[in-house]
């Protein structure tokens, strides 16, 4: 099977077990915008985070393909997994267990610290865009009433995750000074 298929070169694209719909649909834009979370995990996993942390960011993202697989289809199928209330509990749990190795917020943090962190943020930057595309996604259209706290709530283990590289590294989070 070949990489390229032409069947994309008029701007469309088609969705699982769906109609071609032009690529800037915010379905599409919903899905796109979920895989550069995705890309953005993956980069932060190339930087090094420890084996405990980096055994979960590729849970997530495996979880960030159900994400874009349901986002893809629109119709019901049997074939297509699809999000669920456990996967934002797996999330919750994580955060729970993280933050007892981190120090309350006293204020705010800008991203930064370790390279593992930094991406981290760039990663809940973006999955925060996700989350506003699918919240515009689900005023024109019906999605899967799961995804929405799942993303809300991928931003948040994505901002405790970055927190936890830089203590585990030894690395304090950058706070914000007001000018």
């Amino acid at each position: 099977m070949k990489i390229y298929t032409r069947t994309g070169d008029t701007g469309e694209t088609g969705l699982f077990g769906g109609p071609r719909v032009r690529k800037d649909v915010l379905r599409v834009e919903a899905y796109g915008t979920a895989d550069e979370c995705n890309s953005a995990i993956g980069v932060a996993r190339a930087a090094g985070p420890d084996p405990m942390l980096d055994a979960v960011l590729a849970e997530v993202q495996n979880q960030l393909f159900v994400v874009g697989a349901d986002l893809a289809s629109p119709n019901d199928s049997p074939y297509i997994p699809r999000v669920s209330a456990t996967m934002t509990a797996f999330l919750e749990e994580q955060i729970d267990a993280m933050e007892t190795e981190l120090a309350p917020l006293q204020q705010f943090i800008l991203p930064g610290g370790t390279t593992v962190a930094a991406y981290l943020h760039l990663a809940r930057t973006i999955c925060r865009r996700a989350e506003r595309v699918v919240v515009s996604l689900a005023a024109e259209e019906a999605i899967n009433p799961e995804l929405l706290p799942y993303l809300n709530r991928l931003s948040d283990f994505l901002f405790v995750a970055a927190r936890i590289a830089n203590a585990r590294a030894g690395v304090d989070d950058v706070p914000w000074r007001k000018p």
